[in-house]
This record gives C-alpha cells, structure tokens and sequence, in this order.
C-alpha cells in the first residue's frame, strides 16, 4: 500500500468514514470533484485559469483522494492498474501513427 493510501485511510478511519464511501459514493465524489475542477477553467484562458493555484490543487487532490480510496475499497493496486492501461493505450496510439496527432485511436489511419 502506498504511502498516500496509507494516509487517506487513516484520515477517513479516524473520522469512521468508511461507512459513507462506497464505490457508488465514490464514483459520484470523483465526478462532482472533477467539475469542480473543471469550473475553475471555465471562461478563461488557459493562462487565467493557472492564476489560482492553491485551488487547482486542493480540487485535483479531491479527485486524486476520492479515486484512490475507490481503488482501494475494490482491491486494486493502483501503479498496476496504470501499467495495464498505458499497454492498452501504446495499442491503441502507436507512437508512427499518434504523434502530434490529437485524433481518437479510431481516426488516426483516416486521411486529413
């Protein structure tokens, strides 16, 4: 278990928590987090909406928190599930085909 892991379930224990976080719970928390992410980007320019760090990083540690604890409660090792995805992606975005290129997987052998 990772030291971050470790850390979020024992703030959560402290506080009997547990009992509130089920992966339904989770996944909801995880999306309510990720727009409000996402609110702090909204008519803005990119450059704006880096302006208020200490907010961008208290919203993704929410998201990041709220995923970890989901893949904790579901038994998974979270650097493994990562591995398993960025296999499948480098399938999917073969780097002669992907890159500088911002198509879906499913358009990069589509001419311009």
């Amino acid at each position: 278990m990772s030291e971050s892991m470790e850390r979020i379930n024992k703030f959560r224990d402290e506080r009997n928590w547990r009992q509130f976080h089920n992966e339904k719970d989770l996944a909801i928390s995880i999306s309510l987090e990720a727009n409000e992410l996402l609110e702090l980007f909204q008519w803005k320019t990119p450059e704006e909406s880096k302006e208020n760090i200490e907010r961008l990083k208290e919203e993704l540690a929410d998201v990041l928190i709220y995923s970890y604890m989901m893949a904790d409660n579901l038994g998974f090792d979270i650097d493994e599930i990562i591995t398993e995805k960025l296999i499948k992606n480098a399938k999917k975005y073969p780097v002669p085909k992907s890159i500088g290129q911002k198509k879906k997987y499913n358009e990069l052998d589509k001419a311009d």
